[in-house]
């Protein structure tokens, strides 16, 4: 009987545009498919994610203050990767690396002199330092040089994760902004950015209720989706491009928001929330639309997955589809974006591509990210 490979064991580190804090993963990927051993949720300070956010938008000692925040990011990811660990009975010498996405503050590539850039803070050198273990980040900027969008990057993972011989599967990630990754019959994948995952609804949500999000989309249900409001948002020229295409806080921002809501008159809150809502609802089922003939079944993952009236209304306009959450395939939805960094670190040891030309517009397949030894 041929005994099981050794565990080979990697962390995959994500906080995404929502803001929400670091999410971290402990994987055994020695097998076929990535196994999450365990998973570690741990909120931003208030003061580390109010500069994180305002470092979105253009200001003043911008440098200074990256550096810093760069510092105080690789030091939540440290205390989640002891956390993890501890929970684990796992040292931090069993683990070969650790894959850490960083914080997207700019994402802006193909602009200004042809190349663009994007930027996701993280210290990775002082992540190393402060858990002894090696360190693969900075995984877009080499998908963005050789004329990529540098996003998404999860596709190659949802493949590796979801894929199945002869099945297809359409897989939505709703985090901060919204990714779809097809995943055809014959073992092709696209992937792409939709558009507003939860960043204006939590947004919205904190401004007028003081919550982080609008748990379960309660608030939304309570209220009437605007049709004039929601033509406007839908009318975003980046919502009608075709793929490859990716974005972010640059463009689907508070200030983008106000800008549209300012042609009306004031309206209730929960109502702006509705169609908020909606807008997600709307541009996700857009992209998902075109793709319908590939699979059955859409199976969402991200913070998105857990919010009742979005996957109500996602399911109202994809009668076609079942929508689920990657749970019924095998990894819980706030789990995913995780294990696919971890997975990205392993690829890149291996000195294997990451990214997906037909998902990121790249001129070719790349090993991504630079490595931080311990």
């Amino acid at each position: 009987m041929t005994s099981a490979p050794a565990p080979e064991l990697y962390i995959g580190l994500m906080s995404g545009t929502s803001l929400d804090g670091v999410d971290a993963v402990l994987a055994d990927l020695s097998g076929p498919r990535c196994v999450v051993l365990g998973h570690h949720a741990a909120p931003f300070d208030a003061a580390t994610r109010a500069e994180l956010l305002a470092l979105n938008t253009p200001g003043t000692n911008e440098l200074h203050r990256a550096a810093l925040a760069a510092n105080a990011l690789a030091r939540s990811y440290a205390h989640a990767v002891h956390a993890l660990l501890a929970q684990h009975g796992r040292p931090a010498t069993t683990v070969r690396a650790v894959g850490a996405h960083g914080q997207t503050v700019r994402h802006r590539p193909g602009e200004f002199d042809g190349t663009g850039y994007t930027l996701q803070l993280g210290n990775p050198a002082l992540l190393a330092e402060l858990t002894g273990i090696t360190v693969v980040a900075d995984f877009r900027s080499r998908d963005v040089a050789a004329g990529g969008q540098g996003a998404p990057l999860v596709p190659a993972f949802h493949q590796h994760m979801f894929g199945q011989p002869d099945q297809g599967l359409l897989v939505l990630n709703i985090g901060g902004i919204a990714n779809l990754s097809v995943l055809d019959a014959k073992g092709g994948v696209l992937g792409f950015d939709c558009g507003p995952g939860n960043a204006l609804m939590d947004h919205w949500c904190q401004q007028h209720t003081g919550q982080p999000f609008d748990r379960d989309g309660a608030w939304a249900a309570c209220g009437q989706v605007l049709p004039d409001l929601l033509v406007s948002l839908l009318g975003e020229p980046f919502l009608q491009q075709p793929p490859p295409k990716s974005t972010g806080r640059d463009l689907f921002n508070p200030q983008w928001l106000q800008e549209r809501l300012q042609r009306f008159g004031p309206v209730p809150p929960e109502n702006v929330q509705a169609t908020l809502t909606e807008l997600t609802a709307s541009a996700c089922a857009a992209s998902v639309s075109s793709y319908q003939k590939q699979s059955r079944h859409l199976a969402v993952c991200g913070g998105g997955a857990y919010n009742r009236h979005l996957m109500a209304r996602l399911q109202a306009l994809l009668p076609g589809l079942q929508v689920e959450t990657t749970e019924a395939h095998g990894l819980p939805p706030l789990q995913v974006e995780a294990a696919a960094f971890a997975w990205l670190a392993r690829q890149t040891l291996y000195g294997l591509p990451g990214n997906l030309p037909n998902a990121t517009g790249a001129r070719g397949a790349r090993v991504l990210g630079g490595i931080y030894p311990a």
